[in-house]
């Protein structure tokens, strides 16, 4: 900070300014009373036309009105300060010393030519300008300015408590919107009342202008006894002068006043905003060009005509030049910002974010998914979430698909969240034929593999389907092929795809109904974590969970005794016991089962030390090798056979055949209902 200056920098004497303004104030009372020396009165009527473009200016510089809250006041204090100079000024022309003012004998002699009747109109025209145009034109302004700001507070203050409460916005930018509200309500109010100011000021120039007119020739007549038309000479061309230095300045204030209170809110001053937006459509320059161009050739004046067309066509063409370049810099500019955006390290964020399950595609297999080519495998993914939201009770996230240039054109890759799980290879113009036992003839095509079960199969066209369906082959398309296999990795993979969000999802649509189920099982006896490892153990078997419901009332009634997820599985799946056993019933009503034989049973039963079974390697590898070859007999006979077992050892056969015989089912012997017919179609012994 400089020597000599406050805080805001500004030098000593300036920090005196309320001293100055009150002494300023009331020398302008004074100035109505005590006669003024020439060389004085000459000082203060060329400070009033200082004033009145300092004033001027400085509202064609501010951005909004209400950077200029003091111009009500301001407004007052210099129209009064004008009038205290009408007094001052006619005091000296009605004492016959009016052409020692230098100011008012100039424009009474030089800027009106010394003819008192083109002084009369021009003065006469002046006050009606600023009367009839510009000071109504600014009363009516400043009245509907004033009623809509008082009209919108309450709306603007509501929205500055929504702001705050949203967080939005801090606490301190809150109080400092409320005092720019309140200063906008303020000002506009006071404009309303101050321009009555200018109104009266008008009247009162040509009130005093008229008196001093008819004084000032009763004094030259009857005082000084002068003749008649130099009395009017001599009086009317210093009056005049004298009113058209009051009416000047008084013109500058009342266009400020206007300016002021029409002043938009902006981002750029009165000029800029001007230029800008005028010069902002080159084509309205063109039109205007072209529009000159034609009144020059009418009889009217051609060069001014012609000179104001070439400029217009000129600014034109620059402007459509400069325009142009613009948007160029600025799609140069946009595609920097993005590259130096790549580059911050925010923008590894973005990075990190990672979609629940995403399908990609080579491009070759593009129209399997635009509709404007035919393909419906947009529709086939809407329809595998609402099969799973039935079958599993699982709400599958949205399956991004997206094409992959690094894949090979026929490939095709289902991730789960960022990691393959599974890939696939088809040919869109093809058909895949599969047999599936029952085929009467060989078939030509491509061998293959199909990707979801992993069975042999032929890739045929167009011409070879009808004939491969009457041999008894089964045969899909493309579009089939990924939605099987989507679907599939959907069921093996359903725990992957349920999350703790996903989890307080289900919950809180349970709650729109069961609000004291819920309310009593999370989180006072369980966590959503604990309630999400339990319906991950039975997506895991592939048990649906849409009876929600159910499992809850399960777990509200057990997990107070104990905790251990596997307990509270068992416990939920013989709750769904009639919901198991017709997952796997076939249509006849049959559940086909491989029984354990005791001994077995037995041995299992032992080696179950800490939660887990410990057995020899090679009995295991008997285990595994017998209950698969049990699995084969049934499937010759027709069947999909499932283990059954007792309780005790169910979840931990489970355990032991997932890696090996992942879609073997195990149930138990509580997971039976009544009134369902079992019938054993293999044992597995040691």
């Amino acid at each position: 900070m400089a020597v000599g200056a406050d805080v805001l920098g500004r030098p000593h004497w300036m920090q005196k300014t309320d001293v100055l303004v009150s002494i300023g104030v009331l020398c302008i009372v004074i100035m109505m009373v005590i006669p003024l020396p020439p060389f004085i009165l000459d000082l203060f009527i060329a400070a009033n036309l200082t004033i009145g473009i300092a004033v001027i200016l400085t509202t064609m510089y501010i951005l909004k009105a209400v950077e200029f809250t003091v111009y009500p006041s301001l407004l007052l204090i210099v129209t009064v300060y004008r009038l205290a100079l009408n007094v001052s000024s006619t005091r000296m022309i009605l004492l016959g010393r009016g052409e020692e003012i230098g100011i008012i004998k100039a424009f009474g002699t030089f800027v009106i030519g010394g003819n008192y009747v083109v002084g009369i109109i021009i003065f006469l025209i002046l006050v009606m300008i600023q009367f009839m145009v510009v000071v109504r034109g600014t009363t009516r302004v400043s009245e509907v300015a004033a009623r809509f700001t008082l009209d919108a507070m309450p709306g603007k203050q509501m929205a500055i408590d929504a702001d705050l409460n949203a967080g939005l916005i801090t606490e301190q930018e809150a109080i400092e919107r409320r005092m720019e509200i309140r200063k906008e309500a303020d000002f506009y109010g006071a404009m309303d009342g101050a321009c009555k100011f200018v109104q009266g000021d008008v009247m009162a120039g040509l009130v005093i202008t008229i008196i001093n007119i008819i004084g000032g020739l009763i004094i030259a007549i009857w005082i000084l006894k002068l003749e008649p038309m130099a009395a009017v000479k001599k009086y009317t061309i210093l009056t005049v002068g004298d009113g058209l230095v009051a009416q000047i300045p008084s013109l500058l204030i009342s266009v400020a006043t206007g300016l002021l209170v029409t002043r938009a809110a902006s981002e750029a001053n009165l000029g800029t905003d001007l230029t800008t937006q005028l010069t902002a459509k080159p084509k309205v320059l063109w039109i205007v060009s072209g529009a000159l161009a034609f009144l020059a050739i009418t009889p009217l004046p051609t060069l001014p005509l012609l000179t104001l067309s070439g400029g217009s066509g000129f600014l034109a063409y620059v402007l459509s030049k400069s325009q142009k370049q613009m948007e160029v810099e600025k799609v140069e500019a946009k595609k920097r910002e993005e590259v130096e955006r790549a580059k911050r390290p925010e923008s590894v964020m973005s990075l990190l974010q990672v979609d629940p399950m995403e399908l990609e595609i080579g491009y070759s297999l593009i129209p399997l998914v635009d509709p404007e080519q035919g393909g419906d495998l947009l529709d086939r993914v809407t329809m595998i979430r609402r099969q799973m939201a039935m079958d599993l009770g699982l709400v599958v996230p949205p399956i991004r698909i997206r094409d992959n240039m690094q894949l090979r054109p026929d490939t095709y890759v289902i991730k789960i969240k960022g990691v393959e799980v599974a890939k696939g290879g088809i040919k869109v113009d093809h058909y895949l034929a599969m047999n599936p036992g029952t085929a009467t003839e060989e078939i030509e095509g491509e061998k293959t593999i199909e990707p979801a079960f992993k069975l042999p199969a032929i890739w045929i066209t167009e011409a070879e389907r009808e004939r491969a369906e009457m041999a008894g082959y089964t045969v899909v398309d493309a579009p089939s092929i990924v939605a099987t296999h989507l679907t599939e990795v959907i069921r093996r993979d359903a725990p992957e795809l349920l999350g703790r969000q996903e989890v307080q999802t289900l919950l809180d649509n349970v709650k729109q109904k069961y609000p004291t189920l819920v309310d009593e099982l999370v989180p006072n006896v369980l966590t959503v974590g604990e309630v999400q490892k339990v319906l991950h153990s039975l997506l895991k078997e592939g048990v649906s969970i849409r009876n929600l419901v159910t499992i809850l009332e399960v777990l509200a009634d057990f997990a107070p005794k104990t905790k251990e997820i596997p307990i509270l599985t068992e416990q939920v799946r013989i709750a769904l016991a009639r919901q198991i056993c017709n997952q796997y019933k076939t249509e006849e009503g049959i559940l086909p089962v491989i029984t354990l034989d005791p001994t077995l049973e037995e041995t299992i039963t032992k080696s179950i030390k800490e939660n887990r079974i410990v057995l020899e390697p090679a009995t295991l590898q008997k285990i595994l090798s017998n209950l698969s070859g049990e699995m084969n007999k049934a499937a010759l006979q027709g069947y999909q056979a499932l283990v059954l077992c007792s309780s005790k050892i169910r979840r931990y056969l489970k355990d032991l055949t997932i890696r090996n015989l992942p879609t073997l089912a195990v149930l138990s012997y509580d997971e039976i209902i009544p009134d369902i017919e079992v019938r054993s179609v293999g044992m597995v012994r040691i």
